[in-house]
């Protein structure tokens, strides 16, 4: 993982922290630098974090960061900053606020980057043991990650892939839209069974990689909207299995997906709730859903939003 483009005194703070508790880095003009550490928003000084914002150091160059981290060549960037996002070499994405440039009613591009939001990916080997041994340890299935943002899903993702690809023998397919999962070109080992398709549109290439490299399951992230949803559906009638990640919470939507168990996170170093396709719990029912309740362990509840 790189993180050259940051400035000097940045990096340097960052030098004096433990990149394995580090989730993101929040730029923002003429404001002190925040870091999310072991959990909790902190103000970055040049001795490593403090509660206090007295010290912090204060960021100045958000666009030349942004300008950095592209290495100069805005052009390659360019669809990607329509998502309002880029993704740059280990995985690492930086989401970007300023001046969005709309029309036809689509973000054409941003300008005047005013914030930046640096998420820094992390390969947490046996982070999806519990799912693994509860889903996938016997048998393949098709499976569905939720939660709200920043939960891990992307590095569960990852494991998840390695772990099949090293129990079983089959071809996995990792479409890997935003270049994380994977960390794009030299990026994380996902074992010897995977195939990755970097910086695609899902249905798209779903349809093409099918005929192309004959996968037996299917692992991709983010899905939203009726073209990442239909590309699972193309998948499940060709007979492959798919295990994708969402920030969709609702279950009606949810249950209209093909997918036969559904997997909410409930947050870092805590254990998810898996759910069947009728969102009944299997296994353990003493976890807790994605807004920190005790999970409703197979009763209906009245708010289909968890």
């Amino acid at each position: 993982m790189d993180l050259g483009f940051l400035s000097k005194d940045i990096l340097s703070a960052i030098g004096n922290l433990n990149l394995n508790y580090l989730s993101e880095i929040r730029l923002r003009i003429s404001q002190p630098v925040i870091v999310e550490y072991r959990g909790e928003y902190k103000y970055l000084y040049a001795g490593g974090v403090t509660v206090r914002g007295g010290g912090a150091i204060i960021c100045n160059d958000v666009q030349q960061t942004l300008y950095r981290a592209m290495g100069g060549c805005v052009y390659s960037f360019a669809e990607q900053l329509k998502d309002g996002f880029i993704t740059v070499s280990g995985g690492v994405r930086i989401g970007v606020a300023g001046e969005y440039v709309t029309e036809n009613g689509e973000v054409k591009t941003i300008k005047n980057a005013s914030s930046l939001n640096i998420r820094i990916p992390h390969d947490v080997g046996g982070c999806s043991g519990y799912v693994f041994n509860k889903l996938l340890k016997d048998r393949l299935c098709s499976v569905l990650l939720f939660s709200a943002p920043g939960c891990g899903k992307t590095t569960m993702l990852r494991d998840i892939v390695k772990n099949i690809s090293a129990a079983y023998r089959v071809n996995i397919l990792v479409l890997d839209v935003r270049n994380e999962i994977s960390g794009g070109q030299g990026g994380y080992n996902l074992g010897d069974g995977a195939d990755v398709v970097l910086s695609c549109d899902k249905l798209a290439s779903v349809k093409s990689a099918i005929r192309a490299m004959k996968p037996d399951i299917i692992v991709t992230d983010e899905l939203y909207g009726e073209n990442d949803y239909n590309a699972m559906r193309y998948a499940a009638d060709c007979g492959i299995y798919a295990i994708a990640s969402s920030h969709i919470c609702n279950r009606k939507i949810l249950k209209d997906m093909p997918f036969e168990y559904f997997v909410c996170l409930t947050g870092i170093n805590r254990k998810a709730v898996i759910y069947d396709k009728d969102f009944n719990i299997v296994g353990d029912s003493g976890a807790y859903d994605v807004c920190g309740r005790a999970a409703f362990c197979g009763k209906k509840e009245e708010n289909e939003n968890i």
